[in-house]
């Protein structure tokens, strides 16, 4: 069988099951983001949520484990820079959450980066947790290699966007370009699509299950495509099949 994923990212979830982020109320769209998945997608392996899974507000995080505790399926989490990091990890502690860390799926390594920083909208990778991605890839050799991360390594050609994505990408990559093995890398925080490449290594943005942001936009600006979440299939050969779930409003 083909390993499967599916990324949710950028929910925003608010204590308030009212609360709406750019006009979009985000629990309906979260809710509708899986409802179509589970419909359409449901012999994914697990789940990923990629950061901004609440708006600054502990109080999402009740959501999140009333929607995705009783799944089935293992849910790996990272944190993004509206998260609240002592919170998530109280709320999300135990099956079948994970938060960072790795796991395996068929020849596939699937690596969870933190990559958020309190107080900053940008990002960056602490040198303890590059020194562990250095660990885990140098341990990983005989494997196919994906890492999630939730701030954008490169720039997205959105000048606003650009200055707050992961500050440290040139320590990043440079792990990353010693190990021929890595496939993608795959992140949220930008609201919007990409899919390219660098070094021959995919890489991979998601847009929300949210508000979007307008690409290629100098200042700050909402774009009108719906919410959306993407489902992945890892093949042996080391290629990734991927797609886009645009969610009709």
């Amino acid at each position: 069988m083909i390993p499967r994923l599916i990324q949710f990212t950028d929910p925003h979830l608010y204590g308030d099951a009212a609360g709406t982020l750019r006009g979009i109320a985000t629990l309906p769209a979260l809710e509708r983001a899986i409802a179509h998945a589970r419909a359409h997608h449901w012999d994914a392996d697990g789940l990923l949520l990629t950061g901004d899974l609440v708006q600054d507000d502990p109080g999402g995080y009740a959501h999140i484990r009333r929607l995705f505790a009783d799944l089935g399926k293992p849910v790996h989490c990272i944190a993004g820079n509206h998260d609240l990091l002592g919170d998530m990890r109280a709320a999300l502690t135990g099956e079948p959450f994970h938060l960072d860390g790795h796991f395996d799926l068929g020849l596939w390594r699937i690596v969870l980066l933190d990559s958020s920083v309190a107080g900053s909208a940008a990002g960056r990778l602490a040198p303890e947790t590059l020194a562990r991605l250095e660990h885990t890839l140098d341990a990983s050799a005989d494997r196919h290699i994906l890492v999630c991360l939730h701030h954008h390594p490169i720039d997205m050609r959105s000048l606003w966007l650009d200055r707050v994505g992961l500050e440290n990408r040139d320590e990043f990559f440079a792990v990353l370009d010693r190990r021929p093995n890595v496939r993608a890398v795959l992140w949220g925080h930008v609201h919007q699509e990409l899919d390219t490449s660098r070094s021959g290594v995919r890489l991979l943005a998601t847009p929300a299950t949210c508000a979007q942001f307008l690409p290629g936009s100098g200042q700050f600006a909402i774009d009108r495509r719906p919410p959306a979440y993407r489902v992945l299939a890892l093949q042996d050969d080391g290629r990734i099949d991927t797609r886009i779930e645009w969610l009709a409003e």
